[in-house]
């Protein structure tokens, strides 16, 4: 057996990408507050960046070729992880940037934000690489709690207090629901480790009790990857939030979620598919449905783009129903062509300023293009990315999920994702009505350099280079999932 010692001298290369979060959120909150945290906001958001873009650089380099077990099994270093990790530090450095830039201009500059966001992504760095439920655990709410007080940064703000309490108590619900899943799962297979876990479902033990479990866990799940009928925080969140945090909610903890929903089906649950199938395709098309008909009926930007992730999570769940290899390839490849789409349209609307004021109505937008016609040329490619028309990145997220689903005869789903991607079209396609067409309303300030850089890089990932690309986007996809599952 492997002393605990010889196991942490062993798993040390593979703990970088962690330790450097870890330690960046130490030593920023040590200077932080020792040199005064509005003068040294800057300096501390931009070692922030450099700490989530090297953590993502440093867990593809440090990629095994086959999984290794670190902590006494505790977490696992794989592809998965890996291609997740990648996605998350990415995404967090993006709405980090953003965000910084967007406080440093209102006067909000409070070196504890990189900090959050910092600690958050380490919580879901734990999360998509655990393999017992503790660990699984600890870092959901990691990342969680470090969530409840990005929601409600403007403690003066009715709007964000008001969102920050609606996500912490709805949200410790779902933390409830996700222990005491995992404490059925650890009475009636006795062992909280995903690989003993796995052998006794295998074999048949555990019973109704480990179903039950099981659910109770993908619900919680569910409501951190704002599934229906688990989305009612979503919208007032989404709304209430600082514009940044929510292209941060918006983007990094969906593909954590995702993929710990992922890790759980296909690894401790893997021989109980009949049973899981069912709920999480049940998830799927609650969701499809209901993001799609709940944002026709939204003017406000932020709540629109809530009822569309709610859409785009049941198309991930789409795919992750839809079983074998290709299900969870399908979903890990719609996750990184949602990605850029989705912070470059929040770069955006956080651009659209009016006399120091938010505009985050459609209405605001009227007349876009007649007054600012590149920001309407990049809003649109990215919506019709988001959307899923042709030839945009996103086009090929849902032709993948939706071929994952037919290859599983589910024709059904598969029926229903199109006439939701239909629908979904309907609300983006009003929204670029009123920005090229409609009387321009009153001009809009100037963005800064930060936002409109990221908002084009954005635009194109989501159009030339990233649909290029999608081969080795694919090719690393696959790799991942057969080296995991």
């Amino acid at each position: 057996m492997i002393s605990p010692m010889t196991d942490l001298a062993y798993s040390w290369p593979h703990l970088f990408p962690e330790v450097l979060l870890a330690g960046f959120a130490l030593l920023g909150v040590f200077f932080g507050a020792l040199m005064g945290g509005d003068r040294r906001f800057g300096l501390i958001s931009i070692l922030g960046v450099a700490a989530l873009v090297g953590a993502g650089v440093l867990a593809i380099v440090h990629q095994p070729l086959a999984p290794v077990h670190i902590l006494q099994g505790a977490m696992v270093i794989d592809g998965v992880g890996v291609f997740a990790k990648a996605l998350i530090a990415f995404a967090a450095a993006a709405t980090l940037t953003l965000g910084a830039d967007h406080f440093n201009n209102t006067g909000e500059r409070r070196f504890e934000f990189p900090i959050l966001v910092v600690l958050a992504t380490l919580g879901m760095f734990v999360m998509v690489s655990a393999r017992d439920l503790i660990t699984l655990y600890v870092g959901v709410e990691l990342q969680s709690l470090c969530a409840y007080i990005l929601a409600a940064w403007r403690r003066d703000d009715a709007y964000s207090s008001e969102a920050g309490l609606k996500y912490f108590v709805l949200s410790a619900i779902a933390s409830g629901l996700l222990l005491f899943g995992a404490s059925f799962v650890y009475g009636f297979t006795g062992s909280i480790h995903f690989d003993v876990i796995a052998s006794v479902v295998s074999e048949g033990g555990g019973g109704v009790g480990v179903i039950f479990g099981l659910v109770l866990m993908l619900c919680a799940l569910g409501f951190k990857m704002s599934a229906a009928p688990f989305h009612m925080w979503t919208p007032d969140v989404y709304e209430g939030a600082p514009t940044p945090v929510t292209a941060f909610f918006a983007a990094a903890p969906k593909v954590a979620a995702v993929v710990l929903m992922a890790r759980l089906l296909y690894e401790p649950f893997a021989a109980m598919i009949g049973q899981w199938g069912q709920v999480v395709m049940a998830l799927s098309a609650i969701s499809m449905v209901w993001g799609s008909l709940g944002a026709l009926l939204q003017t406000n930007l932020k709540r629109l783009m809530a009822y569309s992730s709610i859409t785009n999570m049941g198309f991930v769940l789409m795919g992750l129903a839809s079983g074998g290899e290709q299900g969870p390839v399908s979903a890990l490849i719609y996750l990184a062509l949602y990605l850029p789409a989705t912070i470059g349209i929040f770069g955006l609307i956080l651009s659209m300023r009016r006399e120091g004021l938010p505009a985050e109505t459609v209405q605001d937008l009227a007349g876009l293009a007649k007054t600012r016609a590149w920001a309407a040329a990049l809003l649109t490619m990215l919506l019709f990315s988001v959307a899923g028309i042709p030839p945009f990145a996103g086009f090929i997220g849902k032709l993948l999920v939706l071929s994952a689903a037919v290859d599983a005869a589910l024709y059904w789903l598969a029926i229903l994702g199109g006439v939701a991607a239909v629908v979904a079209a309907a609300y983006y396609l009003r929204l670029l009505a009123s920005i090229w067409f409609s009387a321009p309303a009153a001009p809009l300030q100037r963005p800064s350099g930060a936002v409109a850089l990221t908002a084009a890089t954005a635009a194109i990932l989501s159009f030339p280079v990233l649909v290029f690309a999608l081969g080795f986007i694919e090719r690393w996809a696959e790799a991942a999932v057969r080296m995991s599952f």
